[in-house]
């Protein structure tokens, strides 16, 4: 019996996953053509750590979490989205564009980096305290990016596997060329950077009425999976425990809700590994295969 336990726990989670995140609705074919290494390809970190579906999706909630604290990129999700009514469809197509810069193809990954840069050209306004602000400002695009990426490398090293110094520099390194084909500018690329980089902006970040709202509904959200709130606060609750200690203290979490996070860190951590017995035939092993490589090659580090 306790042989055959990962593989009786791998399958209500498949189940969990897909229903979480329905697979062929971006239409976006990662079978061809072969040899097509896309923006990264297989000997690539971003590879890698983009595999560990826990540490990403643990990590995209610690990223919306930091992203509310800029008052300019709150004011876009503010004016600009329907977060109250469909969160879960705001995390999906965020999901799909991570996984479709990632894995697809070079050309289908281009085409989607210019549908959203087209996207982002129409997204404009004014912030409560009356600045201007427009999704496809450099300063912006380079928040966005650094929270994403700070939460997908520490998601995938606090719960999935250790990441050495070198390989979190050379994943910073990698992943800022999307964010430069969207406009960004100035892109830490290490993370010494990405440190240096938080320093210079925690002065302009904030909490509001606004920035609580957009929290309260997150807190609240009902992901359509089996025991959605106990799911929902396993993988917020783990989505907090990445988060830096200024910005939990900004944030103003109870301790309460800061010890459910260190518990749901704890479970995360554990079951990460049965994530990969339940989901061998995802994107990362489809661009594997793309290129005549063993997915199993990115269980170790380049």
């Amino acid at each position: 019996m306790p042989d055959r336990l990962p593989s009786m726990i791998a399958a209500p989670l498949r189940n969990w996953v897909l229903r979480a995140f329905p697979r062929g609705q971006s239409g976006i074919d990662y079978d061809s053509p072969p040899g097509d290494p896309g923006l990264f390809g297989p000997d690539s970190v971003t590879w890698r750590i983009h595999s560990e579906f826990p540490g990403m999706l643990a990590g995209g909630l610690c990223a919306l979490m930091l992203q509310v604290l800029h008052p300019l990129a709150l004011a876009g999700v503010w004016d600009h989205s329907r977060f109250r009514e469909d969160l879960v469809g705001r995390l999906r197509r965020t999901t799909s564009f991570v996984a479709g810069t990632t894995y697809a193809p070079r050309e289908t990954a281009l085409a989607l980096i210019r549908r959203v840069a087209a996207v982002h050209a129409q997204v404009a306004g004014h912030a409560a305290d009356g600045r201007a602000y427009s999704a496809d400002d450099p300063g912006l695009l380079t928040w966005v990016h650094v929270t994403e990426a700070y939460g997908f490398l520490h998601g995938c090293r606090r719960y999935c596997r250790d990441v050495p110094a070198a390989i979190a520099d050379a994943y910073y390194d990698e992943t800022c060329r999307v964010a430069e084909m969207l406009g960004a500018r100035a892109v830490p690329r290490s993370e010494a950077e990405v440190h240096d980089y938080f320093a210079a902006v925690r002065p302009t970040l904030q909490v509001d009425e606004r920035s609580r709202e957009v929290l309260d509904v997150l807190f609240d959200v009902r992901l359509p999976v089996p025991a959605p709130r106990l799911s929902r606060d396993v993988f917020l609750g783990a989505g907090i425990a990445l988060l830096p200690g200024w910005a939990g203290d900004m944030l103003e979490l109870s301790l309460s809700r800061r010890g459910s996070a260190r518990i749901a860190a704890r479970l995360l951590r554990t079951s990460a590994p049965l994530f990969r017995i339940a989901l061998p035939d995802g994107l990362a092993a489809r661009a594997c295969a793309r290129m005549g490589r063993a997915p199993a090659t990115l269980r170790s580090w380049p």
